[in-house]
């Protein structure tokens, strides 16, 4: 049980950094740019939000199998499939929690508004400085929400880990796969204090982002 709860920590820790990163250039470009694409592009992120994690999971399962064009091209450097592996689990969380980070930061960065931003180009400030000396300052309550959403969303997945990874004990089996083993099993008691587990952690989550959101409230109205 141990191996299985460090095993999500880690997918989960690891998918929330990489996606912070990742996320950030695409939630500024969709909060500032002025593309056309801009709502094809987002609505491509927001997909996860509604489409069944066993498709999300199945065209991913096609898509790091041995025989996929992306594969064949890895097949040189010794990578034959990244199904049924760690990796393939955190390249899978990355698509499907990717809308839970993009979108609290885009919502961040489009609160930043437009007159801290002239008034650091007036200065002389130049576009990366004025993004990391006024806006990421500015979005950072974003950051902490992006960042307990994907956390908590990469914790709870089933569907997708379950297509892409199958369980495999100490490569893939996490602790949303462990519940559904312990009840096939019907081991109803472990399966109930791991189910009680992440019941009161979803509640901390959800009560955490809750307490965060009336903070921010309460600072904009005193302002």
């Amino acid at each position: 049980m141990v191996e299985v709860a460090w095993l999500t920590i880690k997918l989960a820790g690891i998918t929330t950094i990489l996606l912070l990163i990742l996320a950030t250039p695409l939630a500024w470009w969709l909060a500032r740019g002025r593309s056309r694409w801009k709502a094809p592009v987002g609505a491509l992120v927001a997909l996860p939000i509604v489409l069944p994690p066993t498709v999300l999971g199945f065209y991913l399962l096609i898509a790091l199998g041995p025989h996929s064009p992306l594969m064949l091209l890895l097949h040189p450097f010794g990578i034959r499939t990244l199904a049924f592996t760690f990796e393939g689990l955190v390249i899978g969380s990355l698509i499907y929690s990717l809308p839970f980070a993009v979108q609290p930061l885009r919502n961040a960065f489009i609160a930043v508004g437009d007159e801290p931003l002239e008034a650091a180009a007036t200065l002389g400030a130049s576009s990366w400085s004025t993004f990391r000396r006024v806006a990421l300052p500015l979005a950072l309550p974003g950051y902490a929400v992006a960042a307990i959403l994907a956390f908590a969303h990469t914790v709870g997945e089933f569907g997708v880990v379950m297509m892409l990874g199958g369980g495999i004990p100490g490569e893939t089996q996490v602790l949303s796969i462990e519940i559904y083993r312990l009840v096939e099993a019907l081991e109803w008691d472990k399966a109930h204090q791991l189910s009680a587990a992440l019941l009161a952690f979803a509640f901390v989550v959800m009560l955490t982002l809750l307490l965060m959101e009336r903070r921010v409230t309460e600072r904009d109205g005193r302002g």
